[in-house]
């Protein structure tokens, strides 16, 4: 498998986003005072934010914003 499939595979596999307990009203991940995943799949998202993030500016330049917009309030 290569490189891009095994990065989409383990973000896949992570998502919770379905069954968080504050529906429409979550905070992002980093804020969240619940958090779902075990230290070491908490590392793993942080380094695959790491690496995706600045790139988001780029190809998803408005998602990017949102995001970063959410992070703060």
């Amino acid at each position: 498998m290569d490189r891009i499939k095994s990065e989409k595979k383990t973000v896949g596999m992570m998502v919770r986003l379905d069954r968080c307990k504050f529906g429409n009203e979550k905070p992002t991940c980093k804020k969240c005072p619940i958090h779902c995943y075990k230290p070491d799949m908490r590392e793993k998202m942080r380094a695959v934010m790491r690496w995706a993030g600045p790139r988001m500016m780029l190809y998803h330049p408005k998602e990017a914003i949102r995001h970063l917009i959410r992070e703060k309030f």
